[in-house]
């Protein structure tokens, strides 16, 4: 009868400390995620002052060009005004494929990339964005983390008590996986 009481004390120790040992770990991956998208904050904000600097600069020689340059701006704004994280990386993307297009039509304009104040905002929009490359890949190996968490037991029963939810990947989309056409003639 002993032996019944000491194992019944046991699980009555045991499983609660578990519980608060799951749910410590899912507060922690929680934050870990909200780190990795305030690293790709920063960056994304450096890009967002940027962007307005080169079109300014590039408006005069890309006259013709008003459309994309617009487009640009506008894709800019929307990823500025992103009210949450999924229509950051939404806005981002879209962002992301408009400033793929202006580099590739910048190619087209020899007295553009010779010129002093566009070489140096090209360079700093190039390391940004591959600070934004390495933010995005520790993004989602957060949010697969966070997700494994979420989904797999016995932790997804913690996760479901307190409303614990997986976080949403930083994908690429479409605009973005498509090359640009740049021509050297």
């Amino acid at each position: 009868m002993e032996i019944i009481g000491w194992g019944l004390l046991a699980l009555i120790v045991i499983i609660p400390l578990w519980g608060v040992l799951l749910y410590n770990n899912l507060v922690n991956l929680k934050n870990q995620v909200k780190n990795a998208w305030r690293q790709i904050d920063v960056q994304l904000k450096r890009r967002h002052d940027l962007i307005p600097n080169l079109v300014e600069v590039v408006k005069d020689y890309m006259s013709y060009e008003q459309e994309t340059l617009e487009k640009v701006i506008q894709a800019r704004n929307q990823a500025v005004g992103a009210a949450n994280t999924e229509e950051a990386i939404a806005a981002e993307g879209v962002l992301s494929g408009m400033m793929g297009k202006l580099f590739a039509l910048m190619e087209n304009y020899p007295d553009l990339k010779a010129n002093e104040n566009t070489s140096r905002l090209m360079e700093e929009l190039s390391a940004t964005e591959n600070k934004i490359s390495f933010s995005r890949q520790f993004y989602n190996d957060s949010a697969m983390a966070m997700n494994n968490g979420v989904e797999t037991f016995p932790s997804n029963i913690v996760a479901g008590m307190f409303g614990f939810k997986p976080a949403t990947y930083f994908e690429v989309v479409e605009a973005e996986t498509v090359t640009p056409k740049v021509d050297l003639r």
